[in-house]
This record gives C-alpha cells, sequence and structure tokens, in this order.
C-alpha cells in the first residue's frame, strides 16, 4: 500500500510513468497534478492548474446579456429507408459564421444525408466545411426530395433554443478548459496547449484515461469500454466544470467530449474536435494484430509504437521520435491496449445525435493524418449545427505535439469567438 502511494506521487512529481496507482483519497498536490478517485479503487491523475484570482469579477460590459445571442432552431428527422434529413430553421448559421469556416456562400435551410453514404458507400450530398448547409441540387432531385419527406418518418426531432455564445478570456472566473486524449496517450500530449492556456490566465483541466499515463489500470476489460471511460470523464467533469465550459478532444477523446456535449448542453459553452474522425456510431475496431494472444501483443509493443511514430506523425524525425516519447503514445500495457480497441462501442453515437448538438465546434484536422481521412471531419462538419473545419497541411494525427503554436492560436481565436448578434433581437448588427 505505501509503495504504491509513493508511486503515484511520484509519478505526479517526477513525470515517472506508471500504469498502477494504489487506492487514494483525492489528493491536491502543489505542481497542479491531481490523483482523482471516481470509483473505489479507480483512480485518475488530472493536471488542474487554476489561476488565483481576485474574489470579485469585473462588472459585466454593457449589453453582454444578448450580445452573441444565437437562435438554434432546427428540425431532424429520420426516414425508415435511412434518409436524414436536417431542416436548419433559425438563425444560428449565418454568413459571418461561415466565413469563419472554409466556405463563404449563403447557408440553405436543408441537409439531406443518407446514412448508408455517410458509411462510406457512396458519395455525400452536402458542402464539406460548411456547417448545417447541403449543395443546392437540381429541380428534378428536389421534387423527389419532397415526395420521399411525405413517407411517415421514423423518428422527428425538434430543437428549439437559444444560446448565447460568448468570447472566453483567461480573465474570466467562469470559464474552464477541459483536455481529453485519446488511446494510448496521456495528458502529456497537451503540454504545449496546457502550458499556453495557463500562462494567459484559463483554469485547464486534463486527466488521464483509465490505463494510461499514471492512471490506474484495472485488469478487466469492462473496466475500458466507452461507457465505463465515459463516466469516469463525467466525474472528472463533475468535479471541475464552471458556468462555461470548452472541452477539446483528441482522436478517441472526442466521444467524451460529445458524449458530455450532449449530456450538459447548459454547462458546454464550445467543443473542439482534433482529428476525431466523422459523426458515426462506435463499434469495436478489433484488427488481426489485437486479434493474437496477450503474450504476443506484448512482444510487439515497440512495433507498436513505431507504427505509431509512422501513422501519427507527417515527419519521423529525431524530433518527433522524442516527442513520441515525452507524450507517452502507446506507453501502455497490451492488455489495456486490446480493451480499449474492443470497448469502442456506442451505438447511441450515430449521425442524429451529433446532429442534434447545439454548441459550436471548432474541427481542427492534421492533412497528413494517415488514422482519420479529411473526409470524415468534412463529414463532421456537414452535419454539426454550427461547425469550422480548419485543416493543418503540415500536421498528422498528432498534429498538436508537431504544430504546437499553430494549433494553440486556432484554439484561442476559437476561445475568443463570439458570433454577431443577429437583427431583430434587439441590438442589431455588430459593425
Amino acid at each position: 500500500m505505501l509503495n504504491s502511494i509513493t508511486e503515484g506521487f511520484l509519478c505526479c512529481l517526477m513525470g515517472k510513468t506508471t500504469n498502477a496507482v494504489g487506492p487514494l483519497d483525492s489528493v491536491e498536490s502543489s505542481n497542479g497534478y491531481s490523483f482523482l478517485e471516481v470509483k473505489p479503487g479507480r483512480i485518475l491523475r488530472v493536471r488542474h492548474s487554476a489561476p488565483s484570482r481576485p474574489p470579485a469579477e469585473p462588472p459585466e460590459e454593457p449589453g453582454a446579456a444578448e450580445r452573441g445571442t444565437v437562435h438554434c432552431k432546427r428540425r431532424i428527422t429520420l426516414y425508415r429507408n435511412g434518409q436524414l434529413v436536417i431542416e436548419n430553421l433559425g438563425d444560428a448559421v449565418r454568413s459571418e459564421i461561415l466565413h469563419c469556416s472554409n466556405g463563404s456562400a449563403e447557408p440553405s435551410s436543408t441537409v439531406e444525408l443518407e446514412l448508408s453514404e455517410l458509411a462510406g458507400q457512396g458519395p455525400v450530398q452536402g458542402s464539406a466545411g460548411t456547417p448545417g448547409c447541403g449543395t443546392p441540387g437540381s429541380g428534378a432531385r428536389d421534387a423527389a426530395a419532397g415526395k420521399r419527406r411525405k413517407r411517415k418518418p421514423k423518428k422527428v426531432i425538434n430543437i428549439d433554443c437559444k444560446k448565447q455564445i460568448t468570447s472566453c478570456k483567461g480573465t474570466h472566473g467562469d470559464v474552464v478548459l477541459f483536455f481529453i486524449h485519446g488511446v494510448g496517450g496521456s495528458l502529456d500530449i497537451w503540454k504545449e496547449q496546457l502550458d499556453f492556456f495557463t500562462k494567459l490566465g484559463y483554469e485547464v483541466v486534463a486527466p488521464d484515461l483509465a490505463g494510461h499515463g499514471c492512471s490506474s489500470a484495472p485488469q478487466i476489460a469492462a473496466a475500458y469500454t466507452f461507457y465505463a471511460l465515459a463516466e469516469d470523464m463525467r466525474a472528472v467533469f463533475k468535479r471541475y466544470a464552471k458556468k462555461r465550459n470548452i472541452l477539446i478532444g483528441h482522436s478517441y477523446g472526442v466521444s467524451f467530449c460529445t458524449f458530455l456535449a450532449h449530456e450538459y448542453p447548459d454547462l458546454v459553452h464550445k467543443v473542439i474536435m482534433i482529428n476525431g474522425g466523422g459523426p458515426t456510431a462506435l463499434e469495436p475496431s478489433l484488427c488481426s494484430i489485437f486479434n493474437m494472444p496477450t503474450c504476443v501483443l506484448h512482444c510487439l509493443s515497440p512495433c507498436l509504437a513505431w507504427s505509431f511514430l509512422k501513422a501519427g506523425f507527417a515527419r519521423q524525425g529525431a524530433k518527433e521520435k522524442q516527442l513520441l516519447k515525452e507524450g507517452n503514445a502507446f506507453n501502455v500495457s497490451s492488455f489495456v491496449l486490446r480493451a480499449m480497441m474492443s470497448g469502442q462501442y456506442w451505438p447511441e453515437g450515430d449521425e442524429v445525435y451529433h446532429a442534434e448538438l447545439a454548441v459550436p465546434v471548432l474541427l481542427v484536422h492534421g492533412m497528413h493524418d494517415k488514422f482519420v481521412p479529411v473526409e470524415e471531419d468534412q463529414r463532421m462538419a456537414e452535419i454539426l449545427l454550427i461547425a469550422f473545419l480548419k485543416v493543418i497541411d503540415e500536421g498528422s494525427h498528432m498534429v498538436m505535439m508537431e504544430c504546437p503554436e499553430t494549433v494553440n492560436t486556432l484554439l484561442h481565436e476559437f476561445v475568443l469567438w463570439e458570433p454577431e448578434t443577429p437583427a431583430g433581437d434587439g441590438q442589431g448588427e455588430k459593425k
């Protein structure tokens, strides 16, 4: 017991990597790292930096109550033949917002998508990188679509709400930034982002997933299902969340951000998805290598790390090798790696689930990513109500480690961004 506690603190204080931490009460340390017991015996390492602030918050600016308010009104219809029709009826998608993404055309009011096409069986109807708008079609196609809509739908979801999307500055005491890593990584992959935002005065929270970094590693496969890990992230979120929370996820971590945004729509202010893929339900991705016996898989760990280096970085030089080592990528046990991959089952997280989100989303994609094709992030941008897609030409899957300055700039601009106040809401257009 004493050895486990000592190892946990050494990991926190000295950056030592271990996947076994003994049972502890939640412990805050002076260097910004914590051990949070989310369940009895299930302990996560968390980096938490909260700058000291004066007791009194600065007074609100005039008109702050109405600033950045958008009307999110959307009808999502799913037909029995798999057709998905999304109608944007509010003013959340505007030319100013489209200009912030990779499109400049005026938005249309309807998106028509075939779920079978989204699975990669054909072309997707829609404009890549443009939030909530589709490509105008011919009159014949529109007429055919009108006939299809007359059939009885399987499910109809109506969204009608007003959201205030405001600029979040480091001086604001009600803002928290959450960083969630993916399979094989640890909170250390966010080092450049955590240091950057901490220096700007933001409160930041970054956990190690179970079995990763310095978090405990239960030797039971059920501990690594999507639902088990999502409940861990819920516990972390509830522990540190404030009034305005911004979620930043990488790869598999994006799914947990989506889950939290869906569960806590009034608390999640913005979401940033880095190389997260398309808006599809999760299914176990057991390739042949993960079907091997555990002893064989354990022997292949160096090969897995090298494969990750080749696929995760656009270049494979000395700098990238050092980043891989420092970021603890794939420094997990063969058992955890196999359980993580086989536990990626989340049927609820489909296109409809993503289309229901009314929170603004920034999609960041490394162009050389060999794990996630850019088409998947383009597909995500089509489904989401308010989405900006930014592609970094020099980056790949670990773009936040390869191009930290570019990623930090994009993230900070989005954190500070707020939409124009729509005309007719009493404030008029901002000039």
